[in-house]
């Protein structure tokens, strides 16, 4: 009888170890390297503001990248902004992004990916003549940046 518990004993330390080393063994892959791909630059929050005669943005320049855009509709009217690549027979096709309609006197957001360019900001009431945006070269990567959204 002592015997036998001795075996199992043993037996429990081997199967034991032998699922250890299988373990071990699955973990130890030859699967390919990883790239490391660079992180993208932060995004740029600009801000706008339509009054009844004229937009404004704020910076008038920034580096290409995602871009938020924060629109005050400061005018009597709703209205729907949008953000769009100004330029003709680009080879390159067009580049937009519109907001949903904002309210007289509320706020509203869109975001865009921005390449290198002359944007316009505009609305949908041709009273309001549209703000200029030069977007310049890429912005460097958020790699080694901390505490980045």
């Amino acid at each position: 009888m002592a015997r036998a518990a001795s075996w199992r004993g043993t037996f429990r330390h081997v199967r034991r170890a032998v699922l250890i080393a299988l373990v071990f063994a699955a973990g130890c892959g030859s699967s390919p390297q990883r790239e490391n791909l660079e992180r993208p630059a932060p995004p740029v929050v600009m801000t706008a503001a339509v009054q009844d005669d004229v937009i404004r943005v704020s910076p008038r320049a920034v580096g290409a990248g995602q871009i938020q855009l924060v629109v005050s509709n400061q005018s009597d009217a709703p209205q729907t902004v949008t953000f769009e690549t100004d330029e003709l027979g680009g080879r390159l096709g067009g580049n937009r992004a519109s907001s949903s309609k904002i309210p007289a006197g509320g706020t509203g957001r869109l975001t865009i990916d921005a390449r290198e360019g002359t944007y316009a900001v505009r609305v949908e009431d041709d009273a309001i003549p549209a703000a200029r945006v030069r977007i310049g070269p890429p912005r460097e990567s958020g790699q080694n940046q901390l505490l980045l959204p």
